[in-house]
């Protein structure tokens, strides 16, 4: 009987335990494609939820439960399709998104995922260079839209982007830089030229200067760094500004330090006195959660098949070396971490 590799997460713990178990091989069900995975993603994301984060919202997902598979993005071969997929066909390369809950396992040799999130791979990539965008530019994708920012209007807007070196941030200067937004990149001393060279106007240096004396004539806001600069950062918005979005918002450490009632009653504190900083300036405010999104895995493969768009990877390993990527991305080292699953067959 074939069989597939899994990648589980045994417990939350630091440091992180993983280890690979042999499953069934999973079949494709009805709009469904299976995927022989050639490379999957280690997010941030995926380290803090190894040690527990956002255990107790996402076990309502089916995602909280360990051991655990993580894992969000891929890149890989259709094997065989399932009934009524008619857009892509065995022998097929592609890469896509599995949602975050019980089919949010991208960190196996071998999944089936909802053919409507599986796009065509572009030619000239490979599968560890593609692994690593669907997931972080999804995210990004969904921010901007929460700031309010789009195809249409971002031309000559000044856009405020914390947390700019990171994944997010490197994505958020490159795609707001093409349409024609006026950057802020706010980093470290040792980031300012990658943020430069990625599109940003301006830089500011948050290691040797204060957010508090950045000008407040920024028309919208992007938060990847610090949920601690959010008042900060929304008081630099102008009067008649466009919009704000946050990822590090505290929804998830709210609900796991005080259950899911009192953490949602946090959260919606928190979020209230924000928006309302938020609207006296007449802007919108949101917290962004990832979701995959089919408008943006159809704007990640134009700007990927233009070559408009780059995030270098860092380390690439089998899952025999999954601990050396998990430990990569842990550490914030420059660079996407990118699990390499069929290595585990042949270890």
């Amino acid at each position: 009987m074939s069989t597939a590799t899994k990648l589980l997460c045994l417990r939350p713990a630091d440091p992180i335990r993983l280890e690979t178990r042999r499953t069934a091989m999973p079949r494709p069900g009805k709009g469904e494609v299976l995927v022989r995975v050639d490379a999957t993603s280690v997010n941030p994301i995926d380290v803090k939820r190894a040690r527990g984060y956002g255990q107790r919202l996402l076990s309502h997902k089916g995602a909280g439960k360990f051991p655990l598979v993580l894992g969000n993005d891929f890149a890989g071969e259709i094997v065989s399709v399932g009934a009524r997929v008619g857009q892509c066909g065995p022998g097929d390369r592609v890469m896509g998104l599995v949602p975050t809950g019980r089919k949010g396992s991208a960190h196996a040799t071998h999944l089936t995922v909802d053919a409507r999130l599986a796009r065509p791979a572009v030619d000239g990539l490979a599968s560890t260079a593609l692994a690593a965008f669907p997931y972080t530019f999804t995210t990004l994708w969904l921010a901007l839209r929460g700031a309010g920012i789009n195809e249409g209007n971002a031309k000559g807007q000044k856009v405020l982007v914390h947390g700019a070196s990171g994944g997010l941030g490197q994505l958020a200067l490159q795609i707001l830089a093409a349409l024609g937004a006026s950057v802020t990149a706010i980093c470290s001393t040792a980031n300012i030229e990658l943020c430069r060279n990625l599109g940003a106007t301006a830089v500011w240096d948050r290691t040797r200067c204060h957010l508090e004396e950045l000008p407040d004539h920024f028309d919208a806001g992007l938060n990847f760094g610090a949920w601690e600069d959010e008042a900060t950062l929304l008081g630099r918005l102008r009067q008649g500004a466009l919009g704000y979005a946050t990822t590090v918002h505290p929804l998830l450490g709210h609900i796991d330090r005080c259950g899911l009632l009192s953490g949602a009653w946090r959260s919606r504190q928190d979020w209230r006195f924000m928006q309302s900083l938020a609207s006296a300036t007449g802007a919108r405010y949101r917290w962004i959660v990832f979701q995959p999104d089919e408008g943006a895995l159809d704007m990640l493969y134009q700007f990927l098949a233009r070559g408009a768009l780059r995030l270098s990877v860092g380390v690439s390993v089998p899952f025999a070396s999954a601990d050396l990527a998990f430990e990569h991305a842990a550490r914030h080292r420059k660079g996407r971490a990118i699990l390499l699953p069929t290595g585990a067959l042949s270890s």
